[in-house]
């Protein structure tokens, strides 16, 4: 049998909500999609929002009934909300909270075969809109990508939560979300196959361009604002660019090399502790490496993020370019089989990876000292 012709396609969740006091609304756009919803949540986030959202599913007609996350989107943990949701009789699973807990519940909610609604608290992931979760073994390794029939039926976003939430956390998703450009056109050029099950389509392309655009345009007054737990039209904007837009852009434009990078960096003990922006922004400058970027733009691009508050050098994620070992153990885990790596357009082997790793660290002290930036300290003592 000849192989199939090749589809573009895009995907998206059913609805997308969000505004300064939109966790109000969230019982009026729970309703229509369940009747017995399970909440889950950590204990910190259900401190401050708890009341909230109980005072919008009461409005609503709709019954409370919270379930604690475990903390990390295991295999178990996952499984553990499956009976939870069955005990319960569910019919919708909310996840209100940031990208691990809502990567465990999208997976629950497919494997209990209910509805899943995400509610982020921060704006630090594009997890929220996407039709997949990311695993991690007990010992946080990246382990695998689980990937769903459909998207999130309800995406609602508050941003005055988002503003209370520190800084950093915005910052995390501004790493995020700028690879997800530099990843969708290098998808393009190769002609590769997104997460969304095909070659991307135009729009797919266009709204991870404007996520680019737009972060580069408000990140830094974005950042300020949040500092001060403001919400500004550029903390609007650049929430939907750090979820909305790099979500549809880097499932329906493509993931290459950064993300492929950033779950290679997880094979190290040394990098745990960073955020998921943190760790992806590593593997954008390095992917821009591995394509010979012309030096502006990659200059450009320490500059930026660093002054967004990203590592640009392997010592901010507890690395240095010495460290052969463990520099060979990520680039092995970047270039498995079936990572996303390979819809670069060009072939990336795991030595030249290693090199490419190893040489931002140079660059970017140079750059940083030529526009009188901060030295290098290792993420793990600020954050």
């Amino acid at each position: 049998m000849a192989d199939a012709l090749p589809v573009r396609t895009i995907i998206s969740p059913a609805r997308y909500v969000q505004g300064r006091g939109a966790i109000a609304r969230l019982g009026d756009f729970l309703a229509p999609i369940g009747s017995q919803p399970l909440l889950v949540t950590d204990d910190v986030v259900w401190g401050f929002l708890g009341h909230d959202v109980e005072a919008s599913l009461q409005a609503a007609g709709l019954p409370i009934d919270r379930e604690k996350f475990g903390g990390v989107p295991t295999a178990k943990e996952i499984d553990r909300l499956v009976q939870v949701i069955n005990d319960r009789s569910a019919d919708v699973v909310v996840a209100v909270g940031g990208g691990s807990t809502i990567d465990a519940v999208k997976a629950a909610g497919f494997l209990a075969g209910i509805r899943w609604v995400t509610v982020p608290s921060v704006a630090s992931t594009d997890a929220p809109t996407s039709a997949l979760s990311v695993v991690y073994t007990e010992a946080g390794e990246f382990e695998e990508y689980r990937f769903f029939p459909r998207n999130p039926d309800l995406v609602l976003v508050d941003t005055q939560v988002v503003a209370n939430a520190p800084a950093a956390f915005l910052a995390a998703g501004v790493g995020d979300a700028l690879a997800t450009w530099l990843e969708a056109r290098a998808t393009a050029a190769s002609g590769s196959n997104t997460m969304a099950g095909g070659i991307p389509t135009q729009a797919g392309t266009a709204l991870a361009r404007l996520s680019w655009d737009v972060l580069w345009e408000y990140a830094l007054p974005a950042l300020d604002a949040v500092r001060i737990h403001q919400v500004t039209p550029a903390v609007e904007k650049v929430v939907e660019a750090n979820t909305l837009l790099s979500g549809l852009g880097f499932e329906s434009g493509g993931l290459a090399a950064a993300h492929a990078i950033h779950n290679g960096l997880t094979a190290v003990p040394q990098t745990h502790g960073l955020a998921h922006g943190q760790k992806v922004n590593i593997g954008s400058l390095t992917q821009l490496v591995l394509e010979g970027a012309p030096t502006s733009e990659i200059r450009d691009f320490v500059e930026f993020t660093t002054r967004v508050g990203l590592p640009t050098t392997l010592t901010e994620v507890g690395l240095k370019p010495e460290d052969a070992d463990e520099l060979a153990a990520i680039a092995a885990a970047a270039t498995v089989e079936g990572e996303t790596i390979h819809a670069m357009p060009f072939a990336v082997s795991p030595g030249e990876l290693v090199s490419a790793l190893a040489s931002i660290e140079g660059f970017s002290r140079r750059v940083r000292a030529e526009a009188g930036l901060p030295e290098p300290v290792e993420f793990h003592a600020k954050h």
